[in-house]
């Protein structure tokens, strides 16, 4: 089990992060239009995925429009923002923020996902929604970057992400 912190306090979270140079663990999500999609689904394509609790906590808002912005200059590449939000509230959100680089994928059918990507908070108030985490992968799905952040109200390391895409 690893530890992050929410204001300093522990918050146990369960699972492994994939690390650099492993293939991706197997997922299924569900999208904005409740369809159900996997890796395969963007075949061909590198991914960053921006692992947040939900789009409604500054924070998590903060990354979402900074991954939109930054999507507008990469490649080849999708920007996929995973949280346990309801795929409508993820909606709303980047329709009322104009954010359409990004796609919003939930993990409310699908919460084997949290545990298989090592993002599940556990043990406290918080269980049932994701630790903040990014991961890239390859078109290949091979992790290229693998972040845990490890204060849950802090930011990733944007540009170490893309840095393996632009690198």
């Amino acid at each position: 089990m690893q530890q992050i912190t929410r204001a300093g306090q522990p918050i146990d979270v369960a699972g492994t992060l994939p690390v650099v140079g492993q293939a991706a663990p197997a997922m299924t999500l569900t999208n904005s239009d409740l369809e159900d999609v996997t890796l395969d689904t963007y075949q061909g394509k590198r991914k960053v995925l921006n692992i947040i609790p939900s789009v409604d906590t500054p924070t998590c808002a903060m990354s979402t429009r900074r991954f939109n912005e930054l999507a507008s200059s990469l490649q080849d590449t999708v920007v996929l923002v995973v949280s346990a939000d309801l795929p409508f509230a993820a909606k709303r959100f980047c329709g009322a923020e104009g954010l359409d680089n990004v796609e919003t994928l939930s993990t409310f059918r699908h919460r084997e996902f949290q545990e298989a990507w090592g993002v599940a908070l556990c043990n406290n108030s918080m269980e049932g929604l994701c630790a903040r985490a990014v991961v890239v992968l390859d078109a290949d799905n091979r992790v290229l970057h693998s972040e845990l952040v490890s204060e849950l109200k802090d930011e990733p390391d944007y540009e170490a992400a893309l840095a393996v895409l632009n690198g």
